[in-house]
C-alpha cells in the first residue's frame, strides 16, 4: 500500500485540475454563493425599509427555481401533452420546447442592478434629455393601497423613454417589472433588462404552448404580488393618439384570480412629451402601414454622437418637458364586475389613463395652430380659452406663466421648422403637418 506509483506528468496535472474543480464546486462555490446571498438579503431588507412597497419574495427567488416552478405548473404540463399530440412529437421534446420558452420569458431580477446603477441611470438620462415634471398625483391615494395587493401601473405608450421615465419617478415606491417585446432580445440589452426584472414577450406569437407558458408566468407573478407596469396599447403609438387597448396581458392577469387571497389594484399613468425622440420614425412606420421602423443601430448611434458633440460645444438643449401623472387606483375587489369582462376592464383603464395625460406647451400650441393660423396675441387668447376647457386636466405651465408657456411651445415648434412665421402670423408648415398632428393628437381626446 505504501509503494510509490509513477504517473506521467500530464496525468498528474489532470488529476490536480479535476480535484480543484471538485473542491470548488462542492465546497468553495456554495460557500461563496451563501456569503453573497446573505449579504444580498441584508441589503434587500434595508432597502425595503425605504420603499413604499417592499420587494416581493417571489421576485427574489433564483431564476432557476422560477423556471422549474413554471415548467412544472400543471397547466403548462397539460399544454405540453396537448402540443406533443397535435404536433406529432414526443412529449420530452415538447417539454424541452416549453423549457426554452420559460428561459426566454423569466427575468433574473437583481436588486443591486435595479436600485444601484439602474435607477441612477434612469434618473440621469431623464434629466439629461428633459425637464421632468410630476403632474397630477395624490400621495395619500397611492399610500393607501392595501400593502398585500398586487399593484399594476397601466400606461399609455409614447416613447421608449417611458420605461426610463417611470422607473425614475417610481423609484421610491417599488421595483417595476415591465413586459418588453422582441426588440430587447438582443445582447447585451437582453441581460440588462432581465437584471432589471423585465420579462420578455413575443407580441405576435400564435404558438399555443408559448402563450400558455407566458400566461402562467404572468399569473404566478400576479399571485406573488409582483408590482408590474404594462402598456395595454401593445406598442408605441404611431400617430401620437391613444390606441385601442389589447387584451393579452390584461386577460392573463385577471384569469383565475383569487381576490380573497390578494387584491389587484391598477394605477392609471399618463405620460406626455414636448419632444418624442422617435417621432419621425413612428410616423414613418405609420406611413409604411406597419411596425417596420427605419431605426437601425447606425442611425441611433449617429443621433447619440450628434447630441454628445452639441454638448461638448456648449450648444446642447434639452428636448423640452416630459411629464407623468398618476390617476386614482382601481381595485378589482371594489369592481368585481370588471374581472369577468377583460374587454370592459381594458376600456375602463384606458379611459382613466387618457384623463390623466398631462398637457404640455408643445402639444397644446400644436393643437391650436392646427385649428387656425394665429398671430401671437391671438395664440395667447386661444391658449387661455383652451385652459378653460381643460380645467379637469393637469396643464403644466412653465414658471406658472401662461404667456411664457405659449413662448416655450412656439419656440420648440419654430426651431424645428414645424411652424413658420409669415409676417405676424404663425402657421403650420405643410411638409411637417403630420409631425405637428402627432403632438396635437396626444391631447386631442381631452377636447
Amino acid at each position: 500500500m505504501s509503494n510509490p506509483v509513477t504517473l506521467p506528468l500530464w496525468m498528474f496535472l489532470l488529476i490536480l485540475v479535476f480535484a480543484a474543480i471538485t473542491f470548488a464546486s462542492h465546497f468553495l462555490f456554495p460557500s461563496v454563493r451563501w456569503f453573497f446571498r446573505r449579504r444580498m438579503e441584508r441589503a434587500v431588507k434595508q432597502l425595503n425599509t425605504r420603499l413604499q412597497r417592499p420587494i416581493e419574495p417571489f421576485r427574489l427567488l433564483r431564476r432557476y427555481d422560477l423556471i422549474q416552478r413554471l415548467i412544472y405548473d400543471p397547466e403548462v404540463t397539460r399544454a405540453v401533452v396537448d402540443h406533443a399530440r397535435e404536433a406529432g412529437m414526443r412529449e420530452d421534446v415538447a417539454f424541452e420546447q416549453a423549457r426554452r420558452y420559460a428561459r426566454e420569458i423569466v427575468p433574473s431580477f437583481s436588486a443591486f442592478a435595479y436600485f444601484g446603477w439602474g435607477v441612477r441611470g434612469a434618473r440621469f438620462l431623464s434629466r439629461a434629455l428633459y425637464r421632468v415634471r410630476l403632474g397630477h398625483h395624490d400621495p395619500q391615494e397611492l399610500a393607501g393601497i392595501d400593502p398585500e395587493a398586487t399593484v399594476i401601473f397601466v400606461m399609455n405608450h409614447r416613447s421608449n423613454m417611458d420605461y426610463v421615465l417611470v422607473t425614475h419617478l417610481a423609484a421610491d415606491r417599488s421595483a417595476l417589472s415591465y413586459a418588453v417585446g422582441e426588440w430587447a432580445q438582443v445582447w447585451p440589452l437582453s441581460q440588462l433588462f432581465r437584471s432589471m426584472g423585465a420579462y420578455f414577450i413575443r407580441r405576435k406569437s400564435r404558438d399555443a404552448l408559448y402563450r400558455k407558458v407566458l400566461r402562467q408566468y404572468v399569473g404566478q407573478a400576479t399571485q406573488g404580488g409582483v408590482t408590474q407596469a404594462i402598456f395595454p396599447e401593445g406598442g408605441l403609438s404611431l400617430d401620437g393618439a391613444l390606441a385601442k387597448p389589447k387584451l393579452g396581458l390584461l386577460s392573463y392577469i385577471v384569469e383565475g384570480l383569487d381576490l380573497e387571497a390578494r387584491d389587484v389594484v391598477f394605477v392609471p399613468v399618463g405620460l406626455n412629451y414636448d419632444r418624442v425622440l422617435e417621432d419621425k420614425v413612428l410616423i414613418g412606420g405609420a406611413e409604411a402601414g406597419g411596425r417596420r421602423f427605419n431605426a437601425g443601430i447606425g442611425k441611433v448611434t449617429r443621433a447619440i454622437l450628434r447630441q454628445i458633440w452639441l454638448r461638448l460645444r456648449g450648444k446642447y438643449h434639452r428636448f423640452g418637458y416630459a411629464a407623468v401623472s398618476f390617476g386614482a387606483p382601481v381595485s378589482l375587489r371594489g369592481h368585481p364586475d370588471l374581472v369577468a369582462n377583460p374587454e370592459v376592464l381594458a376600456e375602463h383603464l384606458m379611459a382613466q389613463v387618457g384623463q390623466v395625460i398631462p398637457v404640455l406647451p408643445v402639444p397644446l400650441v400644436a393643437h391650436l395652430l392646427l385649428e387656425n393660423d394665429l398671430d401671437r396675441a391671438g395664440l395667447e387668447q386661444a391658449f387661455l380659452a383652451a385652459l378653460d376647457r381643460l380645467q379637469s386636466s393637469h396643464v403644466h405651465l412653465p414658471r406658472a406663466d401662461k404667456s411664457y408657456a405659449v413662448e416655450v411651445g412656439l419656440r420648440a415648434l419654430t426651431e424645428r421648422d414645424l411652424v413658420a412665421k409669415q409676417g405676424e402670423i404663425y402657421r403650420v408648415n405643410e411638409a411637417s403637418r403630420k409631425i405637428v398632428e402627432f403632438y396635437a393628437n396626444s391631447i386631442r381626446h381631452l377636447f
